[in-house]
């Protein structure tokens, strides 16, 4: 089966990022059948020791099923310091972050191609479903997956020129459907295995009982649920523990449901609102990243999206600097979650993102 979409024509060596799921197994097997000399890399990341055990041991059964080189390095430290560390900040200052982005920059692409450079491997592949086109001047740029419902460019949107024009996605044009069948086909030792929905580093996904065991028990401090005009309608029990946009688990005795509207560490505070409170035009981001290396400084007409399930809105793209960013929306959207990133695109391809600091 050739990939279509990739750039790079002629097979040369690659270092793929195995996870040990299904979709980077894929990865590597395709660009095998394509002629590419395929070593496979395996990230020591923070998780269960059963689970980390698992995972090893698929990928040891890809290496053997495909007859190719696997190298494991241990990350912990390093994870811990660029991804860990500034989760936990973001949710004591009442933001909402996104670690699997911080994760593609700092991490799973870095290191990535620190390893392939140390090797003479100019490529590098992962199993995301996503597009790269290289422009005629050697400019890549990115793009959407084929499977909207699976396409993972917004958790791409802040990797580097240097990372891009050397990437490979070979699942980028097809759908999670058909390389589940195609890993069948393959017989890939990983075809069955479950997909994972969880942050890899977070024990049932229960992110307050990870920042309640790393910060201790005098995290958890009560105080006063507000309305924006200052009423008290009932307490929290530490503001790390509510988003923006959420109903559940707020306590309050009201005929129509209540929403997290803001979140105020300084003022020991929660503020909600009913839902119509939670919609917005405009959207402020900092630390903006131009995706394919020149910034714009005037504004453009382009989409945006606000999470990852949200849908692309369109809207004016307004440069504020060349790292902060004003998106002023043709309708309103709802709960715009400070620490979130904002990514936009046009069309199908991504112009770039930054983080949410007000909405």
């Amino acid at each position: 089966m050739s990939i279509k979409g990739a750039d790079h024509q002629h097979p040369s060596r690659v270092v793929v990022a195995l996870s040990g799921g299904s979709d980077s197994a894929l990865a590597a097997a395709l660009l095998q059948e394509q002629g590419w000399a395929v070593a496979g890399l395996h990230f020591i990341l923070p998780s269960s020791p059963s689970r980390q055990k698992a995972r090893t041991v698929s990928v040891q059964r890809v290496g053997e099923r495909l007859d190719i080189p696997i190298e494991f390095i241990d990350l912990l430290e390093v994870f811990d310091r660029c991804v860990v560390d500034p989760f936990e900040e973001a949710y004591l200052k009442g933001l909402t972050p996104n670690p699997c982005i911080l994760c593609n920059e700092r991490i799973k692409f870095e290191y990535l191609a620190r390893y392939g450079d140390e090797r003479a491997m100019p490529y590098l592949a992962t199993g995301h479903y996503a597009t790269i086109r290289l422009r005629s001047d050697g400019v890549a740029q990115l793009w959407r997956g084929r499977d909207r419902g699976k396409e993972q460019s917004y958790f791409l949107h802040r990797l580097k020129q240097d990372h891009l024009s050397r990437t490979i996605l070979p699942l980028g044009n097809m759908t999670k459907v058909q390389a589940r069948a195609l890993s069948v086909k393959m017989r890939l030792p990983t075809a069955s295995e479950p997909e994972s929905q969880e942050i890899c580093f977070l024990p049932g996904n229960d992110y307050r009982l990870f920042l309640e065991e790393r910060q201790g028990e005098g995290l958890r401090r009560k105080g006063d649920i507000v309305t924006r005009d200052g009423k008290k309608v009932g307490e929290h029990e530490g503001t790390y523990r509510y988003t923006i946009g959420q109903r559940h688990g707020l306590g309050i005795a009201s005929p129509s449901p209540y929403y997290v509207m803001e979140i105020r560490p300084h003022a020991n505070q929660v503020v909600v609102g009913r839902k119509e409170e939670l919609f917005t035009r405009i959207v402020t981001a900092v630390g903006f990243h131009w995706t394919e290396g020149k910034p714009f400084l005037r504004s453009l007409r382009v989409q945006a999206q606000i999470r990852y399930r949200h849908t692309a809105a369109p809207g004016t793209l307004e440069p504020v600097t060349e790292e902060e960013v004003r998106f002023e929306f043709d309708e309103p959207q709802w709960a715009v979650t400070p620490g979130q990133a904002l990514v936009c695109y046009d069309g199908d391809r991504v112009i770039g993102g930054g983080w949410i600091y007000t909405g």
